[in-house]
């Protein structure tokens, strides 16, 4: 289980859940759930935040922190990472099951919630896109710094020219073996430059690096693995429900000519929001732009939603 390493103080300090709970996957693993928000008002929209590679819930503190004021919002921890216990099933199936019980586990029968996943979190959106569970509470989703595929091809972690020597030593970087270590200077430097836009602030590095430091070695290299082969282009087609795509122009993990395809591939595109300047982390880097985006969801699909259908049954 991941040592829990979050920074203590400030906008990235993980607010407390009013309340936690445990949800069982198809295979049995357990995972870590929040609910965040007023839990008495149940007429209170629904938002779930999915985490992505090497993150935990303490990756989502900016927007729970907004969010939890007016919405119910649930954040789990992604098997292996945060506070859920590691599992021998590494796999993009796997991911849709764990989404699966998230939702069974905090909503009632047929209740919608805008869904919104960074990175690895939002392809297990797509990964879950056709199963009935998602079906059912999706309203609206959000796919942020994320690709369907050609994951280490397209990334531009390392500055070489396209073509196999920079995907071979892509893949050898971010399926490394060796531990992070300690958070030190020179691994904010490493961090920042891999991650993050060139004008993301101490503050900002500090929380992603102590999150991404956190999680184990074993996990974070499994789960390289997995994002190595990854291929969700069907995934993506069978995504219908109004999806927003938002990226970091200065993304090298996954740069913006993923969230294009995206876009061209979804059934009903509703926007793409290219941040200047901004990384791979752009909840961190853009808090309030990623939050915008999330409620703008919320009041055009659940919202409004909601009153046609009040209306109608008046």
């Amino acid at each position: 289980m991941t040592r829990l390493t979050h920074v203590k103080h400030g906008p990235y300090a993980p607010p407390v859940a009013v309340r936690e709970l445990a949800a069982v996957s198809a295979d049995g693993a357990r995972l870590h759930v929040e609910v965040h928000g007023p839990l008495e008002n149940t007429a209170a929209p629904v938002v779930v935040l999915v985490h992505g590679w090497t993150c935990s819930t303490a990756y989502w503190a900016a927007q729970i922190r907004d969010l939890s004021v007016d919405h119910r919002v649930v954040a789990y921890d992604q098997r292996g990472h945060g506070r859920s216990p590691a599992s021998a099933a590494c796999t993009a199936d796997a991911l849709a099951d764990d989404l699966e019980a998230v939702l069974a586990a905090t909503l009632a029968p047929g209740e919608k919630a805008v869904l919104a996943g960074h990175s690895m979190g939002a392809m297990t959106l797509m990964a879950a896109a056709g199963r009935a569970g998602f079906r059912e509470h999706a309203a609206a989703v959000l796919l942020c710094s994320t690709g369907s595929s050609r994951l280490v091809a397209e990334s531009l972690v390392v500055p070489l020219r396209p073509g196999r020597a920079r995907t071979w030593i892509t893949r050898k970087v971010l399926g490394s073996r060796a531990p992070l270590g300690p958070v030190t200077p020179i691994s904010r430097r490493i961090l920042k430059y891999a991650t993050m836009g060139p004008g993301s602030s101490p503050v900002m590095v500090e929380a992603c690096a102590r999150i991404a430091h956190a999680c184990p070695t074993r996990v974070r290299h499994a789960w390289s693995h997995v994002l190595d082969s990854l291929d969700l282009d069907h995934g993506v087609r069978k995504l219908t429900v109004p999806t927003a795509v938002v990226v970091g122009a200065a993304d090298r993990m996954t740069p913006p000519v993923h969230a294009r395809a995206l876009a061209a591939a979804l059934p009903d595109c509703v926007g793409v929001s290219e941040l200047a300047g901004v990384g791979h982390m752009a909840p961190v880097e853009a808090p309030q732009a990623v939050t915008a985006r999330i409620r703008g969801l919320v009041t055009t699909y659940v919202r409004a939603r909601r009153d046609e259908l009040e209306e109608a049954g008046a």
